[in-house]
């Protein structure tokens, strides 16, 4: 790429680094044991992945099915009760474990019964540990399957956060993105989840579908606020292979670009205007909601434990995972082969992180939030400076005016602009060698 063409807005989102399409097979199959042994474990971060949906969303590309024939939950429940017997084990009691934060995800956990997802917190407690009503438990939902049955369950065992995919209040949008829903019944669910008095709601929107416009857009953002979410998030639309609309629509061009980056920039200041603050690119909270969550957990840390055929767990030397596929057939495959599985105890598929790549990834996750990253910090856990260890693409950033030359001394943060064009300024900061591997990964 020639040094002084801005790169495209819309490459990639980047939500963990390295990419899971870097990972590979771990030929040792390393012991958890032995990669949790020195490891600080008193403010770890627990997921849990549910990958089972009602409908599967044209645009989703998220490792999950349709449905789940002959009794697929509970054996998957079974298998996950499993893998945290394994994974407890592997922690150890030599030094305190603790969790800060927990959040469930898919998939949309609950396409689980109530009864499932009880189950769902007892293994979350009983077998790892996890006090879910003494942190911030994040839950995922989706119109159709957000009952209040299971609500009111989520909330009975601690739920502070729950998330709704909305994605478009108009029903042609809403069909555009083959994700057909009714109105009405979006606004019974949203409903429901303020009847249960959980904190924190968070409401999913998307711009940059077929035949959106402005006023369209200003539509569902304004359904939205009606609510008065504690979190919206807004995402960008992807096209990606594979899926339901990578199948239907053409490649994103300049023009699709610069349609998405007008919406953005009308829902960003929509929201600013009515009292929400920016927190990354993607995600605005109400600045009147009462704070949640722990002052000791980061994004840019490692310890997180993932449970589930497609959740990630990260230590200091080794992100690892399971296999990683879109394409239906394969995500069946893997999730019946996951539910087969007996000894939990190694890593099977992952990438090792040295040094150069974790500073990639502090640097490259602080400055994608709003606030920016604290040089202080970045230099008292890596030794270095941040425009020591990266100066290049820093000063390539400066050029294209993605950083706030009026940012405190001591914070490197992004302009405007530059959280506009978060997409593209992540994948500038990949490694060569994270490139190659994406680059050789086949998708599947």
């Amino acid at each position: 790429m020639n040094e002084t063409t801005t790169p495209r807005p819309y490459r990639s989102y980047v939500y963990a680094y390295p990419h899971k399409t870097a990972y590979r097979a771990l030929p040792d199959r390393p012991a958890l044991g032995a990669l949790w042994a020195a490891e600080p474990k008193d403010a770890l971060s627990l997921y849990a992945h549910i990958p089972f949906c009602e409908v599967r969303c044209g645009f989703c590309n998220l490792f999950t099915r349709i449905g789940a024939p002959d009794e697929l939950t509970g054996r998957y429940l079974d298998a996950l009760d499993r893998q945290a017997t394994a994974v407890r084990e592997a922690l150890g009691d030599r030094a305190p474990v603790r969790f800060a934060t927990a959040a469930f995800g898919g998939g949309t956990p609950t396409f689980l019964t109530a009864a499932e997802l009880e189950r769902l917190c007892d293994i979350a407690e009983k077998r790892m540990g996890v006090d879910l009503r003494a942190v911030p438990l994040s839950v995922e939902t989706s119109p159709a399957t957000a009952t209040a049955d299971r609500l009111a369950l989520l909330a009975e065992r601690g739920a502070t956060r729950l998330s709704i995919g909305v994605q478009s209040f108009v029903e042609a949008e809403a069909r555009a993105a083959v994700r057909p829903q009714r109105r009405a019944d979006v606004e019974a669910a949203l409903g429901r989840i303020r009847d249960t008095g959980v904190p924190v709601l968070n409401i999913d929107l998307i711009y940059g579908i077929d035949g959106q416009t402005e006023a369209s857009w200003r539509s569902s953002l304004d359904a939205a606020l009606a609510w008065r979410p504690e979190e919206l998030y807004l995402y960008p639309l992807y096209v990606r292979p594979l899926t339901g609309l990578g199948r239907l629509s053409p490649a994103a061009d300049r023009e699709w670009d610069e349609q998405r980056l007008g919406l953005y920039r009308y829902g960003r200041d929509h929201l600013r205007a009515h009292g929400y603050e920016q927190v990354s690119m993607r995600m605005f909270r109400r600045t009147d909601a009462a704070p949640l969550g722990p002052d000791d957990y980061a994004c840019q840390t490692d310890g997180m434990i993932g449970l589930g055929c497609g959740a990630r767990s990260y230590t200091s030397a080794l992100h690892y995972s399971f296999d990683y596929a879109v394409d239906m057939r394969e995500i069946r495959s893997i999730i019946d082969a996951y539910t087969e599985t007996r000894d939990f105890s190694r890593a099977e598929v992952g990438r090792w992180v040295d040094a150069g790549e974790a500073r990639r990834r502090h640097l490259l996750q602080s400055l994608l939030q709003a606030e920016g990253l604290s040089v202080d910090a970045y230099e008292e856990r890596f030794g270095s400076s941040p425009f020591a260890d990266f100066p290049a693409e820093l000063a390539r950033f400066e050029a294209f005016g993605w950083l706030d030359g009026d940012a405190p001394t001591g914070l490197l943060r992004l302009s405007p602009e530059g959280l506009a064009y978060s997409d593209g300024l992540g994948p500038e900061l990949f490694s060569a060698g994270v490139r190659a591997a994406m680059a050789a990964y086949e998708p599947k």
